[in-house]
């Protein structure tokens, strides 16, 4: 530090050394004295008191003597010096009705879930959440044309408490619901709950866009009900009753191109493999065909290895250039491959310099069963924020088919209320989404896709979907 500098350090502190706490008792009654009369104190004092900022943007703070002196008396079990108002029975009323109005949304955040339609097989929501309803907050349909603040609920600033209900069972109650309540991070939590509030969960996409989730639903179902007839009784690991699965990822492709993302790394057990690689990596269908018929020239000297287990690598054009997407092969271990696609990635960002993640993507495709009840998945989601591991967040997309092999039942398959519980180990947010709906599934995967790249954190899809023809369509 040069001498001017050390000058100036010396003359700001002189000049701030009346406030050194051992004055605190003479300031805070010069203070007190100011407020009460700013011509008591001297001029000095006076510019230096004027010069605050004010505590409410606008007014002079109050004075606190007269506070404490009412306290004291309270205390003493006398006669408090300042009377306290007494409230209007019919602002009391409606005071006490406004902090149940906002409990009553904060509830829908923690649990509206539970009684979401995301699940395609059933008519409603699973159970019946006391919190959710209005005599749980003290409130009752005469209630329902009184207007009240919203708080923090994304929209109008005050509505009546019918169309606040309407709000929040459309965005949190219907085929899209979110657990997000969990997140540490407040900027997070604050950014989803715009995200999933703004759309009321009925999300608006142009013609082009529907005609596009049309046609790759179009493909993926042509193509497995084709298997299905002509190759029947084979095994295959179909994708019927998870069709959305395919729109999915073409969005997750698309979507990602426009981040600027340059490579996407796949990883998936069998389930759906089949149509990944025609329908997303572009593998040709005669290739498929033969391998059926075991007449595939290609694999003639090959190990063997069967067709579910096999990867694929290739250039997919989108609206923000060239995006190389890579499937990774992955034996019948299941979740095995995830660690294995998370060091792909992260050696693909070292050979790129891409070090907070902006250029590559690692995306993993699970069971519903297999992400709850294997070790590997939770070992793998310890390691996503470590230093020497992360990829700066990874996609997780599980293929809910609500059957874990053979055991359909939920109490029998594990002790969590869903499969995705896991997650909720390193915060990571859940979109669950009924896999009939496939404008909510697209939602939730460009929802899903900016939170990664905005926070560079792991993110859960659950597509809650069926399957049609069992595990293996024998």
């Amino acid at each position: 530090m040069d001498e001017n500098s050390k000058q100036t350090s010396l003359q700001q502190r002189w000049q701030s050394s009346t406030l050194a706490d051992g004055n605190a008792p003479y300031l805070e009654t010069l203070y007190e004295n100011y407020l009460q009369d700013p011509e008591s104190v001297d001029q000095a004092w006076r510019q230096y008191f004027d010069g605050l900022p004010r505590v409410n943007g606008t007014e002079r703070d109050v004075s606190h003597a007269e506070i404490r002196s009412y306290f004291r008396d309270l205390a003493r079990h006398r006669k408090p010096v300042l009377e306290p108002r007494k409230p209007v029975p019919g602002d009391l009323i409606q005071e006490r009705k406004q902090v149940k109005v906002l409990q009553l949304i904060n509830a829908y955040r923690f649990r509206g879930h539970q009684e979401a339609m995301t699940n395609p097989l059933a008519v409603g929501g699973s159970t019946d959440i006391p919190e959710l309803h209005l005599r749980y907050h003290g409130l009752s349909d005469d209630d329902f044309d009184t207007a009240f603040d919203t708080g923090s609920l994304v929209g109008p600033a005050r509505a009546t408490l019918r169309e606040i209900l309407e709000i929040l069972q459309a965005t949190y109650c219907g085929a899209i619901s979110v657990e997000y309540m969990h997140l540490t991070d407040t900027a997070e939590k604050r950014w989803m709950q715009n995200q999933v509030e703004r759309e009321r969960g009925h999300p608006i996409f142009s013609p082009l866009d529907r005609r596009r989730l049309l046609d790759r639903l179009n493909a993926a179902e042509g193509m497995e009900r084709y298997l299905h007839t002509k190759y029947a009784g084979q095994k295959r690991f179909s994708l019927e009753g998870a069709e959305s699965l395919i729109p999915l990822l073409d969005s997750v492709i698309h979507h990602g191109g426009t981040h600027g993302i340059k490579e996407v790394a796949i990883g998936m057990a069998h389930r759906g493999r089949l149509n990944v690689l025609i329908n997303i990596m572009g593998k040709t269908p005669k290739d498929l065909f033969l391998e059926f018929e075991g007449k595939n020239e290609r694999r003639k000297n090959a190990s063997g290895d069967v067709k579910y287990h096999m990867g694929f690598s290739s250039d997919i054009q989108t609206e923000g250039g060239v995006v190389h997407v890579a499937l990774a092969f992955n034996p019948s271990h299941l979740e095995i491959v995830g660690p294995v696609v998370e060091g792909s990635v992260r050696a693909r960002q070292d050979w790129r310099q891409d070090k907070d993640g902006s250029e590559v993507l690692p995306v993993l495709i699970h069971g519903d069963a297999a992400f709850a009840g294997q070790g590997v998945v939770m070992e793998t989601f310890n390691m996503s924020q470590s230093r020497g591991y992360s990829t700066k967040g990874t996609l997780h997309i599980v293929i809910n088919n609500q059957i874990g092999f053979t055991t359909s039942s939920q109490n029998e398959a594990r002790s969590t209320y869903y499969c995705t519980d896991a997650a909720k180990m390193v915060s990571a947010p859940i979109l669950h989404a009924n896999g009939d709906d496939p404008e909510a599934v697209r939602f939730v995967t460009q929802v899903a896709l900016d939170y990664r790249m905005a926070f560079r954190k792991d993110i859960v899809i659950d597509l809650v979907c069926y399957r049609r023809h069992g595990h293996s369509e024998a």
